[in-house]
């Protein structure tokens, strides 16, 4: 498993190797050792279908670091910097992850994330660091115009909570006074 760092500081993308035979396909999705630091203590499955977008999502006080794989399909993963001191505070990371490029992607806490599927059907797996807290969830709307994130899609399927979700400059306002 090749590690590979972005402009983002400590978010990082993982090339793992796909084997492959006769009886099907073996990935290594995950080496704790490659990652310090990272205690993924939940794990979760979402299985969406083609042009589902999930997210921006965050927990607002317990913050969580996230590993994203994927098993089955393709995504496009954002990431969104909101660690107020950072570099690339207000800037997004995407990627494409697949079960055929056997990418992952490990964000680090301050990174409000969401992704879209791309195939008829989407598994990602993902490890957090922290528990899910349903009273400290939060989101930034996904198509929010001052961040221009070029989603590969323009009729996305977003939950009605989704599309609730806070514009970054409202999130700014209300989660980063000082």
């Amino acid at each position: 498993m090749k590690v590979s760092s972005t402009r983002f500081r400590g978010l990082k993308v993982y090339n793992g190797k796909a084997h492959l035979d006769s009886r099907g396909a073996f990935r290594e999705l995950f080496i704790k050792r490659k990652i310090k630091g990272f205690q993924g203590i939940f794990w979760c499955m979402s299985k969406s279908k083609r042009n589902v977008v999930r997210g921006l999502h965050i927990q607002k006080k317990i913050n969580q670091a996230k590993y994203v794989s994927v098993v089955k399909g393709k995504i496009f993963d954002v990431a969104l910097d909101l660690r107020k001191k950072s570099k690339t505070f207000g800037k997004y990371f995407t990627i494409i992850l697949s079960d055929k490029n056997s990418k992952s992607v490990y964000i680090p806490k301050g990174f409000a994330h969401g992704f879209m599927g791309m195939d008829k059907e989407n598994y990602v797996v993902y490890s957090n660091s922290n528990y899910r807290s349903k009273k400290n969830e939060i989101g930034i709307i996904w198509n929010d115009k001052n961040l221009k994130i070029k989603w590969p899609t323009k009729n996305p399927l977003v939950s009605k909570k989704d599309k609730n979700n806070l514009t970054f400059k409202e999130f700014c306002k209300i989660h980063l006074k000082n």
